[in-house]
């Protein structure tokens, strides 16, 4: 007999191809953490999709917490969308 799996949790590495301001991205987003002196990673945590993101000032990301390919399409975008609109009022 084959075990049984069922995929509870995706990790996926990428970059959104962007430098960030980590400090304003903190202040601004909302449900994030930032400690600079303990971890250079800012975590911002989405609520629809479930996700959560470690943020790197170089545009370097790690996503987890999605359950399947469409959450973590969905969970991108929208951190897509969430930046882009941060990065137009900070101009």
């Amino acid at each position: 007999d084959k075990p049984k799996i069922t995929v509870q949790n995706i990790v996926a590495s990428g970059s959104i191809k962007l430098n960030l301001n980590l400090n304003y991205l903190a202040l601004e987003l909302g449900n994030t953490e930032y400690e600079p002196e303990q971890f250079p990673g800012l975590v911002y945590k989405l609520v629809e999709p479930t996700a959560t993101f470690l943020l790197f000032s170089n545009g370097k990301l790690v996503c987890t917490g999605t359950k399947n390919k469409q959450q973590l399409e969905e969970a991108m975008i929208q951190l897509n969308k969430n930046i882009k609109a941060i990065n137009k009022k900070q101009k």
